[in-house]
């Protein structure tokens, strides 16, 4: 069994996937990933959760290359490289999406920042991502429009 990714974020919750046991792909992150993987989760994941006052589900967080191919994912995600995570607030009810997205927004170094649809009040999802270097600090929506989803800038006020 690997070590921890943070205090409160194990690896098997890191690297786990059902997609991945249903197709037999290894989703098994190189030293690099795992190393953006802990900046990450000790940087953004471990302040939100101290801020939550309690667990905040990591629904989705490192996919391999063949992994994000096999689930539609974009060729560049972040989550290839262990800099992105997707969390979500209702899983343990202790905090919402919105309180989340506007925590991270103010408090935490991000690269990207994207409300996951959802609607004007609340986003399904929370996306963050985390560079090494040249954050870009993109607060960011996420919409379908005609069956395809497109991303908003949002004001960072």
């Amino acid at each position: 069994m690997k070590n921890n990714i943070s205090e409160n974020v194990s690896y098997r919750e890191a690297v786990k996937s059902e997609t991945a046991i249903r197709h037999a792909i290894v989703n098994e992150p190189t030293e690099k990933a795992l190393a953006n993987m802990r900046r990450l989760a000790e940087e953004v994941f471990e302040p939100l959760r101290k801020r939550a006052g309690g667990p905040v589900a990591v629904t989705s967080f490192f996919r391999s290359p063949a992994l994000n191919r096999r689930i539609g994912g974009s060729p560049t995600s972040q989550h290839c490289f262990g800099q992105a995570m997707d969390v979500d607030g209702h899983v343990y009810g202790g905090i919402s999406n919105r309180e989340i997205f506007r925590f991270i927004l103010k408090h935490c170094e991000f690269d990207q920042l994207i409300w996951e649809f959802g609607d004007d009040i609340e986003p399904a999802w929370v996306h963050v991502s985390l560079r090494e270097k040249g954050n870009r600090k993109q607060a960011l929506r996420a919409v379908k429009v005609a069956g395809k989803t497109q991303y908003w800038a949002l004001d960072k006020a």
